[in-house]
């Protein structure tokens, strides 16, 4: 597919969603529901008076600091439950015993924990992409192919030189895809916390806008921003798979 149309093809396929939008609040001649235009009048108004910026770096501090915890701690222990067999053993079963466990059914334990302010849905972020950056990690370490730890091992590379200049590259794939589903997860989890544990931010501000006289064109507005910030979220982490240390495995 060439370039020009990979970027025409999701253009024409929105603005499909948003013409089908707009009439379909036309016909229906719904008092509520707002239609585009009103959703960027809101933006407008949420950009003029300050508001958005402080909402949506207020969630991008709390995702960006909870999905680092889990990174910084996450990724190393896969990397050492996929490598030394003896702590999978000891730590998996906790691990898939958690991992079911929603992390919005933590969110009574976080208010009891660290009361209502930034440790709670920080908390819960960590929580939410901790386990898939845990399991990925593991698989993709476990799922190294075998020839090329024995070539390594015959050019004399043991050890921990073997663990960070071989198993890890070539587990790198699948870590990046286990860190694009934890950013995901992170994502969604801070709205869902924000609307609960916490009085900013863009999940606050779609149960604000609905408390505060019904103003679903500043929610759908929340709506929409969540969104393109999620895409752009993942846009970044998926030019990470053009980095040398990842396409080394796949050289031809």
């Amino acid at each position: 597919m060439s370039s020009r149309l990979r970027i025409l093809s999701p253009l024409i396929l929105i603005a499909v969603l948003i013409i089908a939008w707009w009439v379909a609040v036309a016909q229906s001649k719904t008092p509520y529901f707002p239609t585009p235009g009103q959703v960027v009048t809101g933006v407008v108004e949420l950009a003029r008076n300050g508001t958005l910026l402080q909402h949506v770096s207020a969630s991008l501090m709390r995702v960006t600091v909870g999905y680092l915890a889990a990174v910084l701690i996450g990724i190393p222990l896969g990397v050492f439950m996929g490598w030394f067999s003896g702590v999978f053993y000891a730590v998996n079963p906790l691990v898939q015993l958690l991992r079911p466990i929603s992390p919005i059914a933590w969110i009574p334990l976080a208010i009891l924990w660290f009361g209502v302010g930034n440790l709670s849905p920080v908390f819960l972020i960590f929580l939410s992409s901790f386990f898939p950056l845990v399991v990925g990690t593991a698989s993709g370490v476990h799922g190294v192919e075998r020839q090329f730890i024995r070539a390594a091992r015959n050019f004399g590379i043991k050890g921990p030189r073997l663990l960070g200049r071989v198993v890890v590259p070539a587990a790198l794939p699948q870590i990046i895809v286990a860190m694009r589903l934890g950013l995901g997860i992170a994502w969604l989890v801070v709205v869902a916390a924000e609307m609960i544990a916490i009085d900013s931010g863009l999940g606050y501000l779609i149960i604000d806008s609905r408390n505060a006289g019904n103003r679903y064109d500043l929610v759908v507005a929340a709506m929409v921003l969540i969104g393109v910030i999620g895409l752009l979220l993942d846009s970044v982490m998926r030019r990470l798979n053009n980095l040398d240390e990842v396409r080394w495995r796949y050289a031809r």
